[in-house]
């Protein structure tokens, strides 16, 4: 790409961290942007499949605890309105959301489309302390072969950067640096980490996840340049 093409669209700002990197080199600097780039691409089957994963887990346990599949639509009245939980009502604004968006795009509202139009944050929130204590820990019951050091807590740091990672990569941040040095513990340890969490959840979704996981390959790549 021309520089002043790469200037105008992707910022010199941006790319500026690629040549301090490098010290300087124009030809290496691009080769990193790229490999950043397929870094995060790599990225997005495991993201997105944990994602879902998690989800579903939490889907489950949450219908086996109010005794309805349709807890999502019936608890905006419910645990969801809990005075404790005002002003913010994170849950419910999140649900009333997507229900104004089927709304006016015509969609016939169901459990199973508002289940999977919430974002990553909405169900990382159900290990927050205010809805954790108010669903009497019953999100923690999905990893039910954690290690007993894991708790709430820790459970929920550990799923936070999960998130903040997929951001990361959803907005083609750079995720193989550490402030100006090229360094992807980063994205080798949020891969430990979905694989931990998947594994605590059910230890036969890892031969699954290895099915889609190129992580390394990519990191070596990076390492290369």
């Amino acid at each position: 790409m021309k520089i002043a093409l790469r200037d105008k669209y992707l910022s010199r700002s941006r790319f500026n961290r690629y040549l301090i990197s490098t010290g300087n080199d124009l030809s290496r600097a691009n080769r990193l942007y790229k490999a950043n780039i397929r870094l995060g691409q790599a990225f997005y089957p495991l993201l997105s499949q944990f994602e879902v994963i998690f989800r579903n887990s939490l889907d489950q346990e949450l219908s086996d605890h109010f005794s309805t599949t349709n807890w999502i639509l019936s608890e905006t009245s419910g645990f969801m309105n809990d005075n404790s939980l005002r002003p913010q009502l994170y849950l419910k604004k999140q649900v009333l959301r997507s229900q104004n968006n089927m709304n006016r795009n015509g969609i016939t509202i169901t459990s199973g489309k508002l289940l999977a139009d919430q974002t990553l944050g909405f169900w990382v929130a159900f290990f927050s302390i205010p809805h954790y204590r108010l669903l009497q820990g019953k999100p923690i019951h999905i990893f039910s072969n954690k290690p007993g050091i894991e708790n709430r807590s820790s459970l929920h740091q550990k799923l936070e950067k999960i998130r903040d990672f997929r951001n990361r990569v959803n907005h083609c941040e750079p995720i193989c640096f550490v402030g100006n040095t090229i360094d992807c513990n980063l994205p080798l340890s949020i891969r430990n980490l979905i694989f931990d969490l998947s594994e605590w959840m059910n230890p036969d979704l890892i031969s699954f996840l290895n099915g889609l996981d190129n992580i390394q390959a990519k990191v070596d790549n990076i390492l290369r340049i």
